[in-house]
Formats: structure tokens, C-alpha cells, sequence
């Protein structure tokens, strides 16, 4: 028996449903409609459609940032009246390289849910996925719980418009900002965006000051701006003997002063991330474990 030929309203269907299939397959996974109900540290993962938890966060003891006293004790603060549920600022920590403002970030996180029952909940959130922070911060604002969000060494560069979706989470936007949420982010640059990039467009446009008005006045959706310089001799050295009292290394005060001098000198650099290199080859020298 010949089978009937397909007529073609049948073939349309079946291309039809085959073109769904594929856009379904392109599309992003669908966000999950309840945020994970335990954890006090995740990543964002928006490819996922989902929030990936941290088990331990790579967190040091405030104690031992040195030479940045004043940002430390600023930004405790802010992170404790937002915890309390009492209003804050979001903050921008920018400044040379290697001077712990991540490390800080993390710090004063762990140091504020020490005297927590409920966890303040740090989410990471990656540069490249700042595009979808609107999606995020709406998974947030329904939960009870207090967040957060973290981007490390966050800039932009020519031709990039991501820095939209975050002008309008930080404080724009018909929703503007949950109140359960509180943005960090770290920057080698005050205004996220290069200098050379500033200049080129005031020096090309009829009206210098509204052409790099819309991403120059990003930073100024932070209402707190913390600036880290470069340390002193004299800084790194503290920096140097806060880890060797911490980790009980044995070594000798002026064997220790030339040695860590050295190990700068061959960096060029004089950084807690020099400071704390120093300390990891110092430890393994000695046969001390950190």
C-alpha cells in the first residue's frame, strides 16, 4: 500500500517545530524561580541559569592588610549598616594593582558574618556577565536575605555597552536597586574606562563634556570611592612581618628585612600581592606549611 504524500500544510508543521526546537536549544537556560536556601557565598553563572555556591571562600584575616587601615575600617562599616538592614552605600575600590581590594572585599565579608546568625550572601559576578545583572537582580529581589555583588577588576573599553545594564542596576532603571543588595566592585581605573579613550573623545566631538558624560559618570553611581596607592618601604615591611607573626615563621628580624627587600627589588614592586608571594616562598624555604 503507497503511503499519502505529506500535503503542505503537514511539511510547514513539521519545519515549523523543528525551527522551535533549534531556538529552544539556542535560547538561555531559564532562571531558576527560588535562589539556593543555604550558602553564604556563590557565582554567578548566567550561561547556566543558575547560582553556583562557593564551599570556602578564599578569604584572609582582615587583620593582616596592612597599610590600608582607613579603607578597611570605611568599608567594615558600609558592609555592617547594609547587613543590619540600616541604608549604604555601593562601593567602588580602585587604585594600584596588588594592594588588596579584593582581598578586602572578601575579608570584611567574612569578618561581618562572624557575628551573624543570617549570612550576608556574597555573589560574584564576572566581568563578561555584567550584561546580566538586570536578570540577577531580579532573581534577588524576591528573597528575604541580604546580598552581596562582587565584580573584580571591573572596566570598559571603546565600543563596549555593557556598562548600561550596570548604570541602570546600580541606580537608574524603572526598579531601580533591591534593597536587599549592595554592589562592590574593584577597578584599576577610578572612571572604569581608559584615559587615552577619555581624551581621544572630548578631543573629537562638538560638546567635549557629553561625550564621555554617559560612561565617566558610571563610577559616580557608587556613592563610595576608595582610592589604594602604592605602599612605602615601610609599609611592605609591616605587611611582611604581619605574615611571619601570623604564620609563626622562624627567622631572624635582619635575615628576614634583607631577604624580603630582595624579593621586591627583583619584582620591581613593593604590593601586599609581592608581600604575601614573598611569605609563600619564605614558608616553603623554611618547610613551614600556611
Amino acid at each position: 500500500m503507497k503511503k499519502r504524500p505529506r500535503s503542505a500544510s503537514q511539511g510547514s508543521s513539521g519545519l515549523g517545530a523543528r525551527a522551535v526546537q533549534a531556538l529552544e536549544r539556542l535560547a538561555p537556560p531559564a532562571v531558576p524561580a527560588a535562589l539556593p536556601d543555604k550558602g553564604a557565598a556563590f557565582v554567578w553563572e548566567p550561561g547556566l541559569g543558575l547560582l553556583s555556591p562557593v564551599a570556602q571562600v578564599a578569604a584572609i584575616d582582615i587583620g593582616l592588610l596592612k597599610a590600608i587601615e582607613n579603607q578597611r575600617e570605611t568599608l567594615s562599616a558600609n558592609t555592617r549598616r547594609f547587613a543590619d538592614g540600616l541604608p549604604a552605600n555601593n562601593a567602588l575600590l580602585w587604585g594600584a594593582r596588588g594592594m588588596g581590594k579584593s582581598s578586602l572585599v572578601k575579608a570584611v565579608h567574612a569578618e561581618v558574618n562572624d557575628a551573624r546568625k543570617t549570612a550576608l550572601v556574597l555573589i560574584e559576578i564576572h566581568r563578561e556577565d555584567v550584561a546580566s545583572l538586570p536578570q540577577l537582580l531580579r532573581l534577588l529581589r524576591a528573597d528575604k536575605r541580604r546580598f552581596l555583588l562582587f565584580c573584580d577588576v571591573l572596566s570598559f573599553d571603546k565600543d563596549d555597552t555593557s556598562y548600561k545594564s550596570l548604570k541602570a542596576a546600580l541606580e537608574g532603571g524603572i526598579e531601580g536597586r533591591p534593597a536587599n543588595v549592595l554592589f562592590y566592585a574593584t577597578s584599576n581605573r577610578r572612571h572604569l574606562m581608559p584615559r587615552d579613550l577619555v581624551d581621544n573623545e572630548r578631543a573629537t566631538v562638538i560638546n567635549p563634556g557629553e561625550a564621555v558624560e554617559e560612561k565617566v559618570s558610571l563610577s559616580d553611581r557608587f556613592g563610595l570611592w576608595l582610592g589604594f596607592h602604592n605602599c612605602s618601604q615601610d609599609d611592605y615591611l609591616a605587611m611582611v612581618d604581619g605574615y611571619v607573626a601570623h604564620y609563626g615563621l622562624k627567622i631572624e628580624a635582619e635575615e628576614l628585612r634583607a631577604k624580603a627587600l630582595a624579593w621586591a627589588l627583583t619584582r620591581g614592586a613593593r604590593s601586599g600581592r609581592v608581600a604575601w608571594q614573598f611569605i609563600q616562598d619564605l614558608a616553603g624555604e623554611l618547610g613551614t606549611r600556611i
